[in-house]
């Protein structure tokens, strides 16, 4: 991929979801978000919605998100919002949620994650858990989902990923840090990088009209921050010394960031592309692991060969 084959869109870095979609009717059309009731997960749910899609938020705490969803759908033209319990570190509840679900899907957004989690967790299948969340979760609801999205005849896939995907290829040796020293960044910086792979490695659901773009949504301040503490908060420059954000010009806030997800989930602009990566609602240049430009997407993270050994992998985890 060369950058002069960059697919360039007229929505500079801090446009809204919002305005990313002025314009686009979605009615009919139903999508499905992974942790969309908080975060820019909210934003996403909200801009599809206002633009009159039929949006389910998949979440951990229906009681929350209800709470949180509420008014949504009062606009004029806007579509639906619901609220389905989906946990994705259970396979269990992962299967629950794929077989509840009725007739064709048009998108699907792999929005929940988690980020640095100080000690090495492990899921019921013994998976670390930020690979669980962030990966193998995502990819088992994208592949029990197969059959709904390919019903759709254009569905979909956007999966949320990050620039911290740049300093850690997969690992196959050891995914799940059973050998290696557990470090919580190299362990997020690694399901990230799975992310942009499975977006790769869905090439193969062209043919059933499905396509999958993989994204960094920039700097925002969510919860997904929760498990970083302040002095590493304040070693990025990202707090002060009174616990207080210090606004970087590129820092976005929810809405924002929220922007490149809905480009890929429903803009007519990037019909018909995928196994790409963008941020700041452009495709991003492929980048070596010596280049230290900020921005664009690993070449380790874009590799087919790597992408399809993924998909290999994770297939035979999530069938256990």
């Amino acid at each position: 991929m060369h950058d002069s084959a960059l697919l360039s869109t007229p929505f500079h870095s801090h446009a809204t979801a919002t305005e990313v979609l002025a314009g686009v009717d979605l009615s009919g059309r139903r999508a499905v978000v992974t942790g969309g009731a908080s975060g820019i997960g909210l934003e996403t749910t909200r801009a599809l919605a206002a633009a009159g899609a039929e949006v389910t938020a998949a979440v951990r705490d229906p009681r929350a998100a209800q709470e949180a969803l509420r008014g949504l759908s009062l606009g004029p033209g806007s579509g639906p919002v619901g609220v389905q319990f989906l946990d994705l570190a259970d396979l269990g509840s992962v299967d629950a949620f794929a077989k509840a679900w009725q007739g064709p899907l048009d998108i699907l957004v792999a929005n929940a994650g988690v980020m640095a989690l100080p000690t090495r967790e492990v899921t019921a299948q013994g998976w670390e858990m930020q690979l669980a969340v962030n990966h193998l979760g995502h990819f088992a609801l994208a592949t029990a989902l197969h059959g709904e999205l390919r019903a759709s005849g254009a569905a979909r896939l956007v999966i949320v990923s990050s620039g911290a995907h740049r300093g850690a290829p997969f690992d196959f040796e050891d995914p799940q840090f059973e050998r290696r020293p557990y470090d919580r960044w190299a362990a997020y910086g690694q399901s990230k990088t799975a992310d942009v792979l499975l977006a790769v490695g869905a090439r193969r659901w062209a043919g059933d009209g499905i396509t999958a773009n993989a994204l960094n949504p920039g700097w925002i301040s969510t919860n997904l921050q929760r498990h970083v503490d302040d002095a590493t908060m304040r070693a990025l420059g990202a707090i002060d010394e009174n616990g207080d954000i210090i606004p970087q010009p590129y820092y976005k806030n929810p809405g924002q960031g929220a922007a490149t997800s809905v480009l890929l989930a429903a803009s007519p602009l990037v019909e018909g592309v995928t196994g790409r990566y963008f941020e700041d609602n452009q495709e991003a240049p492929v980048v070596t692991a010596d280049d230290e430009r900020p921005g664009g997407v690993a070449d380790h993270a874009v590799d087919t060969e790597a992408a399809d050994r993924l998909w290999d992998y994770a297939t035979a985890a999530v069938r256990g």
